[in-house]
């Protein structure tokens, strides 16, 4: 089983439009080609996580295929599905075990709805879905291994943490409530069915401490970006630049319902790329 061209097209049109796709844009061909590999990879394994038409056994099996064919990639054989990544692997030297993990991370929403999951489980889930694909792309910009796993590792959970926040509404209405525990009980809410959480005006105090651990990745991850390391920092400079805005616009607006969904509209997203183009 291979890609489709019609999937390859839809995915395209899916992120026409985005920050991301702006930031890949900006890129070198192979570079952009490659990122796209990834964006791909991520939104496939994604799409499988999120289907609610399929039971959980048939979404695992889909994800276990992924897993077998991502196998035959890096053996050296047929790989059905993950052929498409292979420029990719090849070129940049992407590692499997990346992949693996982000596999890992879209199992643990298909083997059950996460629902107010404790600190430590939401940071494994970071680690998996986003810090993962940090590190993948870190080797796409060509930086070293110490530089590109911290800046993988912040700048990933900050923008990890902000989708949290930014799609509470999205995710409760499939049955997922990614706020921590800890946060909702020192905000005084003891439940976590996301229905009832997203409904309490005390959400905003939950939502504003863990803001407060996306700003401070935020930070980490600017710092390590103006140290200048090796490595083309133009595409998570413009992706840590337009997180950062939405996550100010939210703390602007709080969290308490209702809520509105905040938006970076085109002028100010042109506005971004020339001040992290021209600036930094």
């Amino acid at each position: 089983m291979t890609a489709a061209p019609s999937d390859v097209d839809a995915i395209r049109a899916r992120v026409s439009g985005s920050s991301f796709y702006t930031a890949m844009r900006l890129m070198p061909k192979v570079e952009r080609e490659a990122m796209f590999a990834i964006y791909m990879f991520c939104r496939l394994v994604d799409d499988i996580a999120d289907d609610g038409t399929r039971p959980r056994p048939a979404r695992a099996e889909a994800l276990a295929e992924w897993r077998r064919d991502l196998d035959a990639l890096y053996a050296g054989q047929p790989a059905g599905q993950a052929s498409f990544l292979l420029g990719a692997v090849q070129a940049f030297g992407l590692k499997q075990a990346d992949f693996l993990d982000v596999i890992h991370g879209m199992e643990m929403d298909v083997d059950a709805d996460i629902r107010a999951p404790d600190m430590v489980t939401l940071g494994l889930y970071c680690d998996r879905v986003a810090v993962a694909v940090g590190r993948l792309s870190t080797r796409v910009f060509g930086m070293e291994e110490a530089p590109g796993g911290e800046l993988a590792h912040h700048l990933g959970r900050a923008l990890q943490l902000t989708n949290i926040l930014r799609d509470l509404d999205e995710d409760a209405a499939v049955g997922r409530l990614y706020l921590p525990r800890e946060l909702l009980v020192q905000a005084g809410i003891e439940s976590t069915e996301p229905a009832a959480v997203i409904g309490d005006a005390r959400v905003d105090g939950a939502c504003r401490a863990l803001a407060a651990q996306a700003l401070d990745h935020f930070k980490a991850a600017d710092r390590l970006m103006r140290s200048k390391p090796r490595g083309s920092l133009l595409a998570p400079r413009l992706m840590g630049a337009v997180y950062r805005a939405l996550l100010d616009r939210m703390l602007a607006e709080g969290w308490a319902p209702p809520r509105r969904r905040v938006r970076i509209g085109k002028p100010y997203l042109l506005y971004l790329v020339v001040r992290c183009s021209v600036f930094g």
